[in-house]
């Protein structure tokens, strides 16, 4: 197959990719089209990021929105982010889309805890939603919206679960009880330890001994899991001469079979028991079975 073919082929292929524009020129014409509004630019791996004032975030949006040849037409997110050594610690950002560029762009304001930041629901009703997601999580609240209630988490739910402050242990947990029938709060426990977690590599942190591993090597005596016993220790000459004039004899240490049991007579009665057992047992396979005469 020659190159040219091959070359048609990848070009047909490529037809169905939409076509994106370029970023190049959007930062200008942002400039243009906010004014003073806008705080900060940062353009990497393919993105463009804008910083604004919070109070000018409606009007920002809506020029962003509206200007030719920028056309960001739909907000598909909106997202916090916890920065607890700022003086404006949270940070909101906005994910916009343009539709005819095929292309995107992020808008972001800063905020505390008691600042509210402008709602633009008057322009995306969705963003309703998203904000509530955002105060739900950070606790960062949004002047105009009309229905900012928490949504993500249970009724009553006390803090904050984004914010890097938040505590891990300590809280109480939702769920309803058949018995009292009624929403109850309990404190939360938690089985594994997971917030105990040392968050090292098993190659790089402490010796992890896994179920079984106790089998490997030996342990001392007395320890929970099986390990040899201890060897006996040597006897010394005076109390070997006490066993000696107590069992009238040398310990047994080998050399012969030792005497148990009954003895040498005993093995020889049980043995003629055993020959006249198997020798009858013989006899009786051996007869014919009876039967009535014809």
């Amino acid at each position: 197959m020659s190159d040219e073919w091959l070359a048609l082929m990848a070009v047909q292929l490529a037809m169905h990719v939409p076509k994106m524009a370029s970023d190049e020129g959007v930062i200008d014409a942002a400039k243009k089209a906010i004014g003073e509004a806008l705080l900060a630019t940062k353009e990497a791996v393919g993105e463009v990021t804008l910083t604004v004032k919070r109070e000018q975030i409606v009007n920002v949006l809506k020029a962003l929105r509206d200007t030719p040849g920028l056309e960001y037409q739909q907000l598909m997110e909106m997202a916090g982010v916890d920065y607890p050594d700022r003086p404006e610690r949270f940070e909101v950002a906005y994910h916009l889309l343009s539709l005819t560029k095929n292309r995107r762009i992020r808008v972001k304001v800063s905020t505390d805890e008691a600042t509210p930041v402008p709602s633009v629901t008057s322009l995306w009703p969705v963003a309703g939603w998203l904000e509530r997601e955002v105060y739900d999580m950070y606790g960062v609240t949004f002047a105009g919206n009309p229905d900012l209630r928490r949504l993500l988490t249970d009724y009553g739910f006390e803090g904050y679960p984004q914010r890097k402050d938040f505590p891990l242990t300590g809280h109480v947990e939702l769920r309803y009880s058949e018995t009292e029938k009624r929403v109850v709060y309990e404190p939360v426990s938690l089985p594994q330890d997971f917030r105990t977690f040392d968050f090292l590599m098993p190659w790089e942190g402490p010796e992890y001994r896994l179920p079984g591993d106790e089998k490997a090597t030996g342990e001392e005596p007395g320890a929970p899991s099986p390990a040899p016993a201890p060897a006996a220790p040597q006897l010394k000459s005076e109390t070997k001469a006490k066993v000696a004039k107590t069992t009238g004899g040398p310990p047994e240490t080998g050399g012969g079979p030792p005497e148990t049991g009954g003895g040498a007579p005993a093995d020889k009665a049980a043995k003629k028991e055993a020959r006249s057992r198997a020798k009858k047992a013989e006899q009786e396979v051996g007869k014919k079975p009876r039967g009535k005469k014809p």
